[in-house]
């Protein structure tokens, strides 16, 4: 008997010359969704002309992709423009440059070095709750990223900046990041037009890498470690040349971290705190744990893993809010990925945000369950559950994003409580990452009275 290898469906609603970006355009979230819905493992869908992008749904082949594959596979074409936009580094670079960065870049993130981390990171979430007005609606996803941008370039740059410079420096990262979804998913040659949106843009691009570089060279001429992580970089060198970075090189890392991070730590910790305000009872017991464990004191480094019930608490969050809706990858050689044998070239894509709300893969996946990952007679399968990426692309940065996460929720929810000022349930949203809508909460003061009632 003989078997043949099924073919690969294409997912239907592709128009001539624009394929399926009129669907992405209109609602990407939903569409993506429903190729989970519709189709099988593998569903092919066209993202630009004359190239074939594999969306990859089943979770043990999402798995094979991103460990098994990965020494055969570039990262496509998301990840080439994200390049050409911000500068090689770790995220975006490929094969053997991707390993020797990484291997050159790692002390950064070492525990020793995250540890340091904490006190800033903490010193700025107690400076920015202080001003956050009681009984005030605002917006809290914008103020979690500017939140972010504090943490990032505090810890990046504690020593060396001074103030003014440090401003204008936050300002144009804003700019940046709000921009990079809309270069990055736009035609090559919509950049080069001629529009305020781009020279905006090109000009803060910019400002950030002449900051940086003369951050750099001033550190570089004092000979002298600061203690952040631009100083980490400066001395870092290649584990087999013994080559250190160069300066163009520690701009883009610096630039992509900030465009890669704050936006996806911006996101979760707003995840969080809404669905704390939704849920009065896992915040108390939040505040329970973190009473029984710190007591009046705050939260420092050696606290991060006795936190088990915020630990569970973020990683539904990043569950059922991930941030990630396509993540690419490319074949560089004719490749096997399951029954089907892929030709060199392949643009191959999967989505963390609809894999975490597949019920097939978690029961009754759109509620917020933090006990769910105490259940350990129905674990999610291998490759289910990817918060972070996998194999030798796993994000470099996850135990500094974690670390950064517990000590800002635990620092917020102790210092002031969120309420909701509509009851509308907040829907996510897709650009180069998934958001929330808009979110607006009002903040009263957390007293110790009410911290002890809820422990």
């Amino acid at each position: 008997m003989t078997f043949t290898t099924p073919p690969i469906p294409r997912a239907a609603g592709s128009f001539p010359l624009i394929g399926h970006a009129l669907r992405l355009i209109r609602d990407n979230l939903g569409f993506i969704a429903s190729l989970r819905r519709d189709y099988g493992p593998l569903v092919e869908i066209t993202l630009q002309p004359g190239t074939r992008t594999i969306v990859v749904q089943d979770p043990d082949l999402i798995r094979t992709m991103l460990v098994d594959l990965a020494p055969t596979l570039d990262k496509g074409r998301f990840f080439e423009k994200m390049g050409h936009i911000l500068g090689d580094s770790v995220v975006t670079a490929a094969g053997q440059d991707h390993v020797g960065r990484r291997r050159q870049l790692q002390p950064a993130f070492a525990r020793d070095r995250i540890a340091r981390y904490v006190d800033v990171m903490r010193d700025e979430v107690t400076a920015t709750t202080g001003t956050w007005r009681p009984g005030c609606p605002f917006d809290v996803h914008e103020a979690m990223v500017g939140l972010s941008l504090d943490m990032l370039a505090k810890t990046v740059f504690s020593a060396s900046l001074d103030e003014e410079t440090f401003r204008r420096l936050r300002h144009d990262l804003s700019v940046v990041m709000t921009g990079v979804g809309a270069r990055v998913m736009l035609p090559d040659w919509a950049e080069r037009l001629p529009l305020p949106f781009n020279r905006r843009f090109n000009e803060s691009r910019d400002a950030v890498r002449a900051t940086v570089h003369r951050a750099v060279d001033e550190l570089r001429a004092s000979d002298h470690d600061t203690g952040d992580m631009l100083s980490m970089l400066l001395h870092a060198t290649d584990p087999d040349s013994g080559e250190p970075l160069t300066t163009d090189q520690i701009c883009s890392e610096i630039l992509t971290l900030a465009v890669a991070g704050t936006e996806t730590t911006a996101s979760v910790l707003s995840w969080i705190l809404y669905e704390l305000a939704r849920h009065p009872g896992i915040e108390a017991r939040v505040l329970a744990e973190l009473h029984e464990v710190l007591g009046e004191r705050p939260v420092a480094f050696a606290d991060i893993t006795r936190l088990p019930y915020l630990r569970r608490v973020i990683d539904e969050a990043t569950r059922l809010h991930h941030t990630g809706w396509l993540v690419t990858r490319r074949t560089t050689t004719e490749t096997r990925l399951g029954e089907w044998t892929l030709p060199a070239g392949t643009e191959l894509a999967y989505c963390q945000h609809a894999l975490h709300r597949d019920p097939a893969l978690f029961p009754d996946p759109l509620t917020f369950d933090p006990d769910r990952w105490l259940d350990s007679a129905q674990p999610p399968p291998t490759g289910a559950f990817l918060p972070f990426g996998a194999g030798k692309h796993k994000c470099i940065g996850d135990h500094f994003a974690r670390t950064e996460l517990i000590t800002a929720v635990a620092t917020i929810v102790r210092t002031v409580r969120f309420e909701l000022a509509d009851s509308r349930r907040v829907r996510p949203v897709a650009r180069a990452t998934v958001r929330p809508g808009r979110l607006i909460m009002t903040v009263s003061p957390r007293t110790s009275t009410t911290r002890s009632a809820a422990a």
